[in-house]
């Protein structure tokens, strides 16, 4: 069995308590008290540990409100790190000192016998820097502190490891009474913690209005810095508390104080949608159009935060909305990356077209980049043009350099927004890599045929890696459906046929893994500078397998041509696969080379909408191959 004593010093063990058992708790209190005397404590230095504390930030640039402070847990309190001090109510199993017992128990007549009796004794700091004061601040005891400031009236401004006073402990705790006892007694309410945030900051923070007038009353200085550069404003506008922020300004609060992310009350107000303070900031004539440290301003980070009532208020306020942030973007582009149709509306009034020019990206781009279909529609019928390109800088932050708003929704897989687009007026052959090759690649017919549909080019290539026959071909080669549709429309399959080999020997196929096959045939030859032919494509590893049907659909749209040898050789290699061979031996049949002269003459723009020319329904089967006999077509 023990008995409490000093956190330092010793305690009553077994032996000590069997010896003494009979004597009053009184008499073992005095006796503790007399031991704890004598055995002084070995408090760590406050300026040792300040080498080793760290002061942490607890703020971020994506949030300038600021949480309300951790405050230790009086039941359960974790005591590993001396620069965090916990208060003092120790588990069942620790020892406590019998001066800060009393405190807690609020046994003021205990801890007016002590104080006066220890003496110089109370301000002794225990591990944590702590001392009685600090405990009684913190636990609400106003008449304890008031009995030990009477004793020693020197340690009203003593602080603990973590630079903390009474006075901060008890704001923090929302002690009034104890903060009303220090204040009366001559506490300093300027001093500040390590991090240099005083009581007044730290009220507001607490949000409590009540202990800031009383700070206020007392002389608080209301535009200390905190390490972040926070003020008490700021902090209190964090709160949309505008009671606090009406009797800090009345007491000279500045109205645009910056953070160390060059945040001001207005921005803050504005990112974290506090209506209240935001109109009592603009009415005290707040700057509403100061930069933060990246370019922001209040309207930016309203927009980015989709706050639509502060982007009212604000632009009525007339807010400058062609202010753009270090990265050139204006409050419309972020609102519409943020996909607030609500807030693109207001700020579309307002934005000015050239100013949107100057910054090399639509918004257009941006809403089709992150999918928001509602705010595309809303900046096409204000009349954006879908036909915008990415200046060059912003377009070489993409792998592919796409320019357009309609490569971002094709590359979406976006079928809605891409019809949206294309409707309006997108050309799809703006860009270097062809939306519509984007759209085969994924393998999705409904926008190939969108693409198709509105005049996207069916032989379109990829300049970086040159091929001798369009790169439709090549990346439809999968899907034998999309292919035909393609050759229906007009794509070269002539192209297919020309082998700078023919029937010689080809070189040797390259070992790679099916996933580099495309990529090593095309890096290859772009190293060489020769295109990568049609013969060379299919005998990969990932298309060998689909050779015999790939030709066979070719075939279908050309006339007189020789297969080269490795052709011959894809075609020999499965028996089934000999019809198609003979499909390739000259002659050609008659039928064949009249549909081929008949869409040659046609065009391949109208062969888009050859259903409908003024053709016979019969004819229009025949063209699109739905005819494959000649008795159906003699028909005719």
């Amino acid at each position: 069995m023990t008995m409490p004593g000093s956190t330092t010093g010793p305690t009553l063990g077994f032996d000590d308590y069997t010896l003494y058992s009979n004597l009053s708790d009184d008499e073992l209190m005095q006796l503790a008290i007399e031991r704890s005397l004598s055995d002084p404590h070995n408090a760590t230095s406050l300026g040792e540990a300040g080498k080793t504390s760290t002061a942490l930030g607890r703020r971020t640039v994506q949030c300038r409100v600021n949480p309300p402070a951790t405050r230790p847990n009086p039941s359960n309190p974790p005591r590993e790190d001396p620069s965090h001090r916990p208060p003092t109510a120790n588990p069942p199993d620790a020892e406590q000192d019998p001066i800060v017992k009393a405190i807690l128990n609020g046994d003021v007549t205990t801890v007016r016998a002590m104080a006066r009796n220890r003496g110089n004794n109370i301000l002794q700091p225990d591990k944590y820097g702590w001392i009685p004061l600090h405990e009684a601040a913190y636990y609400g005891q106003d008449q304890c502190v008031r009995i030990l400031l009477g004793a020693q009236p020197g340690v009203i401004n003593k602080c603990d490891l973590k630079g903390r006073t009474a006075l901060i402990l008890a704001v923090e705790r929302e002690k009034v009474a104890c903060v009303e006892a220090l204040l009366e007694k001559g506490a300093d309410p300027d001093l500040a913690n390590k991090d240099r945030e005083s009581p007044l900051y730290k009220a507001c923070e607490m949000d409590n209005a009540e202990i800031v007038a009383m700070l206020l009353n007392h002389g608080a200085v209301v535009n200390k810095y905190s390490i972040h550069g926070w003020t008490a404003l700021l902090e209190a506008v964090s709160r949309n508390n505008v009671e606090i922020c009406e009797m800090l300004v009345q007491n000279g609060a500045n109205l645009s104080p910056t953070n160390m992310y060059g945040f001001t009350p207005l921005s803050t107000a504005a990112q974290s949608g506090h209506v209240e303070t935001l109109r009592f900031l603009i009415k005290h004539g707040a700057d509403i159009n100061r930069e933060a440290s990246d370019g922001s301003t209040a309207l930016y980070e309203a927009a980015k935060n989709g706050h639509e009532d502060i982007v009212e208020i604000l632009l009525s306020q007339k807010a400058d909305a062609n202010k753009a942030g270090k990265k050139g973007l204006l409050p419309l582009h972020i609102a519409a990356q943020q996909g607030n149709d609500g807030i693109v509306s207001l700020l579309i009034k307002a934005t000015r077209k050239s100013s949107v020019k100057r910054s090399g990206v639509s918004p257009l781009h941006l809403a089709a980049e992150f999918n928001w279909d509602n705010v595309l529609e809303v900046l096409i019928e204000a009349g954006y043009d879908v036909n915008a390109m990415l200046s060059e800088d912003r377009s070489m932050m993409y792998e592919d350099h796409r320019s357009t708003t309609l490569y971002f929704a094709v590359a979406n897989g976006n079928v809605d927004a891409t019809t949206m687009l294309l409707e309006a007026g997108a050309n799809p052959n703006l860009d270097t890599f062809n939306p519509l090759l984007v759209a085969v690649r994924q393998g999705s017919i409904e926008l190939v045929t969108l693409l198709v549909e509105h005049m996207a080019n069916v032989n379109a290539y990829v300049p970086t890696h040159p091929t001798s026959f369009p790169a439709t071909v090549m990346f439809s080669m999968k899907y034998l459906s999309m292919l035909k549709y393609l050759m229906d429309n007009g794509c070269d399959a002539l192209s297919c046929f020309s082998c700078t080999y023919s029937s010689g020997t080809h070189p040797p196929l390259q070992e790679t893994s099916e996933r580099d096959d495309l990529r090593y045939n095309t890096d290859t030859h772009r190293n060489t500078g020769e295109p990568v032919q049609f013969c060379e494509i299919i005998s990969t590893r990932a298309i060998s397998r689909w050779a015999g049907p790939i030709i066979d659909v070719l075939l279908d749209y050309v006339g007189q041509v020789k297969l080269c040898s490795r052709l011959t050789e894809h075609l020999d290699s499965f028996k089934d696969w000999e019809v198609i061979k003979e499909k390739a031996t000259p002659p050609r049949r008659l039928m064949q080379l009249c549909r081929l002269k008949i869409r040659q003459q046609v065009g391949i723009h109208r062969l888009r909408c050859i259903n409908k020319l003024p053709l016979p329904p019969r004819l229009i089967k025949y063209l699109n191959h739905e005819a494959r006999n000649q008795e159906e077509f003699c028909e005719y």
